[in-house]
């Protein structure tokens, strides 16, 4: 939970809007490769991951076969046949590839163990990037990655990230990872010290959801309908059962929620969001919220009983609280 007076939070979440600043956090990385690599992870994914591009990326979502959502992530393409998953549930991956592999042509590993991440976010990343870089990254397009060093150190260098900032994410060998720490530190700029920051108000704050918020929801139900292409040459998982729940339209809406007074409540994870005294929905998380200065969070409630602006309460307490776009700034 976070407080509107925590001061070394609100000075992390200001670093990243109005500066730069730093953080270690690293994904779950699933390595995948072999000639069938791309048409496995084709029959998973609802993107058309095989138009993406050596050295890009796609963010999409993984289903099981009733068209919910089992896991966001992004597929990073690093050679023809060698992809990198970016994920928080590498295990859960692991497993879902076991179950679907036969007849591909393919291999993967959780290398988790091996690979480290950091990300420098804010509208100064890529003056910070410049100096620390053998080459500028200043031409690098969003959602691109490009082998770099730093001083002598390889790293893989992802024009991205978690904050909805301009940003960068670092990729680099556990062994190096004591050295990336100290070169970044010597940048000057602000190393975050709140991890909820970084994971959930920042995020939160542009719209940006953690799979645990919209877990078991359709794409279309979580306001990522875009990232579906029922235009693809092949199947997907799930592909039956979403054009059939698209047909019967939204049952769930992923919204936000403002609570209306000033309060230090913690709001867990699936309170009970009311209508009049009618349960409505579940919130799926709730912060504080440092650039817009109020208590935000995401839920997920009845699509027809709560459109933008239907005032409702939260929690054991009745905290007033309405409906609104699930992005704040």
């Amino acid at each position: 939970m976070l407080f509107k007076d925590d001061e070394v939070a609100r000075a992390d979440a200001f670093a990243v809007r109005n500066s730069a600043g730093w953080y270690r956090w690293t994904h779950d990385t699933v390595d995948v490769t072999g000639p069938d690599s791309t048409a496995l992870l084709d029959k998973l994914l609802v993107n058309t991951v095989a138009l993406c591009k050596v050295g890009r990326e796609k963010y999409t979502t993984m289903l099981d076969d009733n068209g919910r959502i089992i896991d966001d992530l992004m597929a990073i393409r690093l050679e023809e046949s060698h992809w990198w998953l970016s994920t928080l549930y590498g295990p859960q991956m692991i497993k879902w590839l076991d179950e679907h592999k036969q007849g591909f042509d393919v291999s993967y590993s959780d290398i988790t163990a091996t690979v480290d991440m950091y990300s420098v976010q804010g509208p100064r990343s890529t003056e910070v990037m410049d100096k620390l870089l053998d080459v500028p990254v200043d031409d690098l397009k969003r959602f691109q990655i490009v082998d770099a060093t730093i001083a002598g150190i390889p790293v893989h260098v992802d024009r991205g990230g978690f904050t909805g900032e301009l940003g960068y994410e670092l990729y680099c060998s556990r062994s190096d990872s004591a050295r990336i720490s100290e070169l970044l530190r010597s940048t000057g700029i602000r190393e975050l010290q709140t991890l909820e920051v970084f994971v959930r108000s920042l995020p939160m704050e542009k719209g940006m959801a953690l799979r645990q918020d919209y877990h078991f929801l359709t794409p279309f139900e979580a306001n990522l309908g875009w990232s579906v292409h029922f235009d693809k040459k092949d199947d997907f998982i799930g592909r039956a059962a979403l054009e059939k729940a698209q047909e019967e339209g939204p049952r769930f809406a992923f919204v936000g929620v403002e609570i209306e007074r000033e309060s230090y409540e913690d709001i867990c994870q699936n309170e009970i969001v009311r209508k009049r005294g009618v349960p409505v929905g579940k919130c799926r998380q709730m912060i504080y919220g440092y650039t817009v200065d109020k208590n935000i969070g995401f839920a997920i409630v009845d699509a027809e009983k709560c459109p933008i602006g239907t005032k409702v309460t939260i929690g054991p307490n009745d905290s007033p609280a309405v409906i609104v776009a699930p992005k704040w700034c």
